[in-house]
């Protein structure tokens, strides 16, 4: 297997690909959609919405707070999960600053 070389990259690049990487499922992507449409929900809320098995549910909910999108609270015997707003609003920034880039050109002007 070959070596990432990160360090060629900068930082943002980086903290992009790794953020890109954790979105880039789309049970992760039910899960914040259910997030924040509920502002708050429970681990088991979260298998009767989406059909998937708790194990996996776990899982991916295991992904996203690894890299902040999300925090969780543990509630009895339940962990309770919402989104994390300061990184959400950071990663909006970084996505934004990428998005915001591009150049309008016409058809014939670009590739």
């Amino acid at each position: 297997m070959g070596v990432t070389k990160t360090d060629l990259f900068t930082k943002e690049q980086n903290e992009l690909a790794v953020l890109a990487k954790s979105l880039a499922h789309p049970a992760r992507i039910a899960i914040l959609q259910y997030l924040l449409e509920s502002n708050k929900c429970i681990n088991g809320d979260l298998v009767n919405e989406l059909g998937l098995a708790q194990a996996t549910i776990s899982q991916h909910l295991r992904e996203l707070k690894n890299v902040g999108l999300i925090q969780g609270s543990i509630e009895g015997v339940s962990m309770s999960y919402c989104i994390n707003p300061e990184k959400w609003s950071s990663i909006q920034k970084l996505f934004n600053g990428m998005f915001d880039k591009i150049q309008n050109c016409g058809p014939d002007e670009c590739c």
